[in-house]
């Protein structure tokens, strides 16, 4: 497995870029079968240390992580155990999505935007020039095709409470969210019944 470890103005040394390999090659030995690569990104934010880890799985879907501490061997250990975690709850579904997808996941191209927040004015004469907001970066994104239940999976995954993808039973855009109450939304545009 490919491995880049970096530091965002720290200097990553040898004994922790090898303390970060042998213990996610041991979780993802246990939990998930066959990575294809893993980057693991170290900051500091005022006095704690921030990990961020991601496992890139050879189907396509992708495993992230976060862990924060005022020690950087910890912040990774919160990390890796979250990681540990993830992939313990997906075991059983991966290997399932391994069986029955041996091609990885088609990604879509497309473009993710960053919009400024709208600031309140009292000022009602420009109203009409103030009602698109402003772009603050354009990144390319990859929108990726997949079942239902495999996007739930990789919002579980990736830890993140929304995920657009390509249904793959249909080739229409759906979302899956974590909703307020704990469940999971999905949007499927296709099935109104209105």
């Amino acid at each position: 497995m490919r491995y880049q470890i970096s530091g965002k103005q720290l200097d990553i040394g040898d004994a922790l870029q090898q303390h970060v390999r042998t213990e996610l090659d041991e979780i993802i030995a246990k939990y998930a079968g066959r990575p294809t690569s893993a980057v693991v990104s170290f900051s500091r934010i005022a006095h704690e240390f921030s990990c961020e880890v991601t496992v890139h799985l050879s189907t396509g879907l992708i495993a992230q992580s976060r862990g924060r501490d005022a020690e950087i061997y910890a912040a990774f250990a919160k990390a890796a155990e979250r990681m540990g975690k993830q992939l313990r709850r997906a075991k059983r579904r991966l290997k399932d999505h391994y069986a029955a997808r041996p091609q990885p996941v088609e990604l879509l191209a497309g473009s993710a935007y960053i919009l400024a927040p709208i600031e309140d004015s009292d000022e009602t004469e420009n109203e009409a020039e103030n009602t698109n907001p402003t772009i603050v970066a354009d990144m390319q994104a990859q929108i990726p095709a997949l079942s239902v239940g495999e996007a739930v999976m990789q919002m579980e995954l990736a830890d993140i409470p929304v995920l657009m993808f390509q249904n793959e039973k249909h080739g229409g855009l759906n979302v899956v969210y974590r909703r307020d109450d704990g469940n999971i939304g999905w949007i499927d545009p296709r099935n109104s019944g209105l």
